[in-house]
């Protein structure tokens, strides 16, 4: 398995070299499912939300040299939220033929009024969602599988965890002592890919 981004604002100024190809692939493997799914979440067809994820990607691409990740005014998936709201936005104002976003902070400042409350709790669990796929996807292949499938079913599907120990032949103390060691695992994960 590849070794992941130790943190985002590393990737963000990596991904400012345009010949860094592995960085801008690693940020696109990352990001490309939220902006994608919250595009759906949005109303739009499949095709429509690839379109809106190609750009917004484009927008980080021609807009990331001039970004200064500034912590005290915002996180980056704060950003990109506005961006890809305002991507959204422009696709439903085809017909009117408005100019396309440059992410500048004034144009995104005034698509981040239009977004609601829901669409932003929207973006905030979908990039939790994210996070987990991708710490899952790390720490998996680094346990036993009974392992695993004793966190996934009583951490996350909430399976009473005798239930667990039976199906799985483990004593319900090995189901808890999975679970935390893998909870463990991911937490780790999660801080080495979360921005700070």
């Amino acid at each position: 398995m590849q070794p992941f981004v130790t943190t985002r604002l590393s990737l963000l100024l990596r991904i400012r070299d345009t010949r860094d190809a592995e960085s801008w692939r690693e940020f696109v493997r990352i990001y490309a499912p939220l902006i994608f799914r919250y595009a759906r979440r949005m109303g739009l067809q499949d095709a429509d939300a690839a379109d809106v994820t190609q750009d917004v990607l484009k927008v980080v691409s021609e807009s990331i040299e001039r970004f200064n990740y500034d912590p005290s005014v915002g996180r980056f998936r704060g950003w990109l939220k506005t961006v890809a709201f305002y991507t959204y936005s422009q696709m439903k104002k085809r017909n009117r033929r408005q100019p396309a976003c440059t992410g500048d902070s004034t144009v995104l400042s005034v698509a981040e009024d239009g977004a609601s409350a829901a669409d932003s709790r929207f973006w905030n669990d979908e990039y939790t969602r994210r996070m987990f796929e991708l710490a899952s996807e790390r720490v998996q292949p680094t346990v036993q599988p009974s392992t695993w499938e004793a966190f996934m079913a009583t951490a996350v599907h909430e399976e009473n965890p005798r239930t667990v120990a039976d199906r799985l032949g483990m004593n319900v103390g090995s189901v808890y002592v999975a679970k935390n060691r893998v909870f463990t695992r991911i937490r780790e994960a999660l801080s080495e890919l979360d921005e700070h």
